[in-house]
C-alpha cells in the first residue's frame, strides 16, 4: 500500500472506533474481537518499512515506545470505559470524558514520538502507527471483554433451580 492508503486506512479506523465508542454499544461475547487488529498487524508489516534501514537501533526504540504507548492508551482505555450490565443480561459499553482525554493523551504521546524521531533522523513509516494502533484495540477489547464476563447481573437474583 502506499503512503497515502495507509494514512486513509489509519484514519478511518480510528474515527470508527472513537464513533462507535462514545456511543452506547452493546459487547457481543464474540470470538472474533482479535480480528481488526490482526489485520492491521498484516497491513503494517505487509510492505516492510517499519524498521528504518539506515537507524535500526533508534527506529526500534520508537517503535518499541509507540507500542507500549499502544499498550497502555488501550489498557487506560478500556478502564475508562463504562460497562452496565441491562436487566435482559446483555452488557454494554460507553466510552466516557476519561476515555476522550485517553485518547487525546495517547495521540499526544504518539506524536511526541514521531517528533523525536523527526529530530533524530529516523524514517517512521505508517507501519509502526498501525502497529500501535492494533495493540490498542488488541488490549482495549480485551480486556472490556473480560470486564463485561466479570458484570454481576442488574437484578442481583439467582435463578431458582428447576
Amino acid at each position: 500500500m502506499s503512503g497515502l492508503t495507509d494514512v486513509a486506512v489509519i484514519i478511518a479506523v480510528v474515527v470508527l472506533v472513537l464513533a462507535r465508542q462514545l456511543r452506547p454499544q452493546k459487547v457481543a461475547d464474540s470470538a472474533r474481537w482479535w480480528i481488526l487488529p490482526v489485520v492491521l498487524v498484516v497491513l503494517s508489516v505487509r510492505n516492510g518499512g517499519v524498521v528504518d534501514d539506515r537507524h535500526v537501533a533508534l527506529s526500534v526504540g520508537l517503535l518499541a515506545a509507540e507500542i507500549l504507548v499502544g499498550l497502555g492508551m488501550g489498557a487506560v482505555w478500556a478502564y475508562t470505559t463504562r460497562l452496565w450490565r441491562e436487566a435482559d443480561g446483555s452488557v454494554w459499553a460507553r466510552g466516557t470524558k476519561a476515555t476522550t482525554a485517553a485518547w487525546t493523551g495517547g495521540v499526544l504521546l504518539r506524536i511526541g514520538l514521531a517528533a523525536v524521531g523527526a529530530v533524530l533522523g529516523v524514517h517512521q513509516g505508517s507501519g509502526a502507527t498501525m502497529l500501535a494502533l492494533a495493540a490498542t484495540l488488541l488490549v482495549r477489547t480485551g480486556l472490556v471483554m473480560w470486564r463485561a464476563r466479570e458484570l454481576e447481573p442488574a437484578y442481583r437474583v439467582t435463578a431458582a433451580a428447576p
